[in-house]
């Protein structure tokens, strides 16, 4: 997550793991070959194994009937959009005009950000939500599940947006937009935990409010103090600087 969990360096996209192995694909190959800017983002084709765990619980999630339908009308929407702003915005540039966003070592660090939010974003509200399902605390998982399918949905874009098909600033745009949906999501979610009546045990109603926080406080550094002020201007400057050098 790109600032995700996924490749969006993006978001986390959440910039992120695709983003970090183009990156390091880049090392390797400018020492060998001595070019300036990294090497192409990777071919559109087949999904990626993260994709694809992502992918899976999308249809699961829909398959309950817990994702209103206003999530997926924002799903589709992004799809659409992301395809009609890189063809009248930000047209792809040659692979090699658009550098590098992050440099090996702040690489290395993003890596450990994105992990930690797989953990709090992913991973244990997944848990939470299944462990709700033996416990029978339905108040929870609707509540919890808009979070989780959103930034499931966040992942799978981030894949689709790291390919050669688009540029810096569209793969910006996905763990931007994104994330600041799923804000909202995370503010319906703690609302609920602090306001239900839930009759299991105390041990869960904590854990339930502690996630929503931990998201919430998480997801709008994500926002307001990597993705706003850090990713998307670098992403930009890069995408006009090559601009120029295509020019």
């Amino acid at each position: 997550m790109s600032g995700g969990v996924g490749p969006t360096c993006n978001d986390i996209s959440l910039p992120k793991e695709e983003a970090y192995e183009h990156k390091q694909s880049y090392v390797a190959a400018s020492s060998k070959t001595n070019t300036k800017y990294p090497t192409t983002p990777r071919k559109a084709g087949f999904l990626s194994f993260r994709q694809l765990n992502a992918l899976a619980i999308i249809i699961i999630f829909s398959a309950s009937g817990m994702v209103s339908p206003e999530d997926f009308a924002f799903v589709f929407f992004s799809l659409f959009y992301i395809y009609f702003m890189s063809k009248v915005a930000f047209p792809t540039l040659h692979p090699s005009k658009e550098p590098p966003v992050f440099t090996t070592r702040e690489t290395k660090l993003l890596r450990l950000y994105v992990f930690v939010a797989a953990i709090i974003g992913l991973f244990l509200p997944v848990a939470y939500i299944f462990h709700g399902i033996f416990e029978g605390d339905k108040e929870g998982i609707k509540a919890a599940t808009p979070h989780v399918f959103l930034l499931s949905s966040q992942v799978f874009m981030e894949g689709v947006a790291f390919s050669d098909r688009f540029s810096l600033p569209i793969r910006a745009f996905v763990p931007v937009c994104y994330n600041a949906r799923r804000i909202f999501t995370i503010v319906d979610w703690l609302r609920t935990e602090v306001s239900k009546e839930y009759g299991g045990s105390k041990r869960r109603l904590y854990v339930g409010r502690g996630l929503a926080i931990a998201n919430l406080a998480f997801w709008c550094f994500n926002l307001f103090g990597f993705l706003l002020p850090v990713y998307l201007p670098r992403a930009f400057k890069r995408y006009y600087s090559g601009r120029k050098v295509e020019d």
